[in-house]
C-alpha cells in the first residue's frame, strides 16, 4: 500500500508564525490554500533573547528601541496581509514580543487555535538540515498539531 498524503487536521483557527522569510511566505500561502475555510492569523514575534533587556540595566548606554522593533514587525505582518489580500483571503495578524518558539507556543497553549503552519526555518541564520531552531523548538513543545513547510 502507498500513502501519497498525510491526512492534516483541518483546522478552523490556524497560527502562522511570519517573519517575512521565504520559509514562512511559503507556509502562509500554504495555510491560505490548503485551509480554504480555516481563519488565519499572522503572527510576527519580536525577538527579545533571555537576558537581553537585562544587560542594558547597570549601563549608561541607552536601551534598544522596543518601539522601532515594533514598527519594523508592524511593516512585515503588513506584508503577510497583503500576501492574503493577493490570495483574495482576509487573515487577522498579532504582534508579541518576546522568544519567538516560546510566543508560539504560549499562543497555542492558550488561544483557540488548531493547527500551527510553520516555515521550515526563518530569517535568522542558516537553516539546519532539517529544521530551524524555531520550528523545531515549535514541533516538540506544542500541544497541538504542527505542520512544517519546507
Amino acid at each position: 500500500m502507498s500513502l501519497d498524503r498525510v491526512a492534516i487536521p483541518m483546522g478552523d483557527r490556524l497560527l502562522v508564525p511570519y517573519d517575512g522569510s521565504e520559509p514562512a511566505t511559503d507556509a502562509l500561502e500554504y495555510a491560505l490554500e490548503t485551509f480554504p475555510d480555516a481563519d488565519v492569523v499572522a503572527l510576527y514575534v519580536v525577538p527579545v533573547p533571555d537576558g537581553y533587556w537585562g544587560a542594558f540595566q547597570d549601563s549608561d548606554e541607552r536601551t534598544p528601541d522596543l518601539d522601532q522593533a515594533h514598527d519594523i514587525g508592524r511593516n512585515i505582518i503588513t506584508e503577510a496581509a497583503q500576501l492574503a489580500a493577493d490570495h483574495d483571503r482576509d487573515i487577522e495578524t498579532e504582534i508579541a514580543t518576546g522568544k519567538p518558539d516560546h510566543e508560539i507556543v504560549e499562543l497555542a497553549e492558550t488561544e483557540p487555535y488548531e493547527t500551527i503552519v510553520i516555515g521550515s526555518h526563518g530569517r535568522e541564520g542558516i537553516s539546519r538540515i532539517l529544521l530551524g531552531s524555531v520550528a523545531e523548538n515549535v514541533v516538540r513543545r506544542s500541544p497541538i498539531p504542527v505542520v512544517v513547510v519546507r
